[in-house]
């Protein structure tokens, strides 16, 4: 495995899928609960991509959760 936060070209290409195919899938998956692309990153954290699809298929009971957002480090 290589980087925990592919780019979106190399997430499709792990899946089997063409970069412009994945574009329009991957929509349809984050409603499903699909991991967005981390904003800090820029890519989508593997292991919880990884977990989603394991999920999906009934192969795994491990909930796949959202990053609550952006820390503010000034309030602190």
């Amino acid at each position: 495995m290589t980087g925990l936060f592919p780019c979106e070209a190399e997430v499709a290409r792990r899946l089997s899928q063409t970069p412009k195919e994945w574009a329009a899938k991957s929509i349809v998956l984050e409603r499903d609960g699909l991991p967005k692309v981390d904003p800090i990153m820029g890519g989508r954290f593997w292991p919880a991509v990884e977990a989603y699809w394991l999920r999906r298929y009934a192969l795994s009971s491990i909930e796949v959760v959202q990053a609550d957002g952006m820390e503010n480090l000034d309030a602190l």
